[in-house]
């Protein structure tokens, strides 16, 4: 008997040399956050993990150019419980992540995050991250008129589904990191929120934050924290992470783009009110969002350690060292 299996052993690693690593399965590994994460797998020559990227389009550039690093591609629709079983078969980890911003459906991404955890529970995976954020109606109820209340039972939708959603992945006992994100950097290239050029023709960011700090990070290094909680193993399942590279002023991000850029760069403060009075696509969510910041400044702060993170990810950059790389992506309105 020993003599056959041995063969038996040496003929399925030659065939697939990578079978010691371990799958982590990455939905949206095209975006953001999952694209971070993609990278920071791929980047790891020798580590224990090989990528399977999850995307709706394998055919899109981004899903090819992945598969040309060295992921394994799988198409998968968050919307369907049958392929994300699938896409998730024979996964250590998963990665599971919405995205709000591409159809602005609280009750969608609540429904998504359930299909993932039924997904990942009868896979049998063995770590979940699942990217969340605070149900903000626990600090702010519904009926508390000090900011109006969204699609007729929300306050900040984009954070509050996702944070509802954390009790699916409990109670259906799926092994999960709970990990709260933070503003990414990289709205200032593809959210309009970079400095545009006032009637006096300066160069200003508009934000409603007042002189509060917002927890903010890079979506790369939010990617590299989530490896690294992967890495980390069972004593991370159950817990909750919250992670930031900085807590920044309106002021001191105004101070930071002006060195980067080589350009005064003044920032505008308004009001929350005047902020979901914009009317573009999203405008009163994230007024309500940065009202929810400024409100529970401490909180939100201190649930993102920036220090913590970074003994999580030892490469965590600052937001000058991020400008630094990044100031020639972000297009000046």
């Amino acid at each position: 008997m020993a003599t056959r299996k041995t063969p038996r052993r040496t003929k399925k690693a030659d065939k697939k040399p990578a079978t010691d690593k371990r799958i982590i399965a990455v939905v949206g590994a095209t975006g953001a956050q999952g694209g971070g994460l993609a990278r920071a797998i791929l980047d790891d020559k020798n580590g224990p993990f090989a990528l399977r990227a999850i995307t709706r389009n394998v055919n899109s550039d981004k899903a090819k150019a992945l598969a040309d690093a060295g992921a394994e591609v799988v198409a998968a629709d968050l919307d369907d419980v049958k392929s994300l079983k699938n896409a998730f078969e024979g996964a250590h980890g998963a990665y599971c992540v919405t995205n709000f911003w591409e159809h602005f459906k609280p009750e969608k991404e609540l429904s998504q995050a359930r299909n993932m955890a039924q997904a990942a529970k009868e896979a049998g995976v063995k770590h979940v991250i699942w990217s969340t954020l605070e149900d903000t109606r626990k600090s702010i109820p519904l009926s508390d008129d000090r900011m109006p209340t969204l699609m007729g039972k929300y306050k900040v939708p984009h954070f509050d589904a996702k944070g509802e959603a954390d009790a699916i992945f409990t109670e259906l006992g799926v092994p999960t990191t709970f990990l709260l994100t933070s503003f990414y950097w990289e709205n200032l290239i593809y959210f309009g929120m970079g400095p545009k050029k006032g009637a006096d023709g300066k160069l200003a960011i508009t934000l409603p934050i007042g002189n509060k700090k917002l927890a903010s990070i890079s979506s790369e290094d939010i990617g590299k924290t989530a490896y690294a909680i992967f890495e980390a193993g069972d004593e991370m399942i159950g817990k909750t992470v919250g992670i930031a590279g900085g807590h920044l002023t309106g002021a001191q991000m105004a101070k930071s783009l002006s060195k980067a850029l080589g350009q005064p760069v003044v920032y505008n403060a308004v009001t929350p009110a005047a902020f979901r009075a914009f009317g573009f696509p999203g405008a009163e969510d994230l007024g309500n969002m940065f009202q929810f910041n400024c409100e529970f400044e401490q909180d939100f702060c201190d649930a993102r350690n920036i220090s913590e993170t970074k003994s999580l990810n030892p490469e965590l950059q600052t937001f000058d060292r991020w400008l630094g790389a990044n100031k020639s992506r972000i297009p000046l309105g």
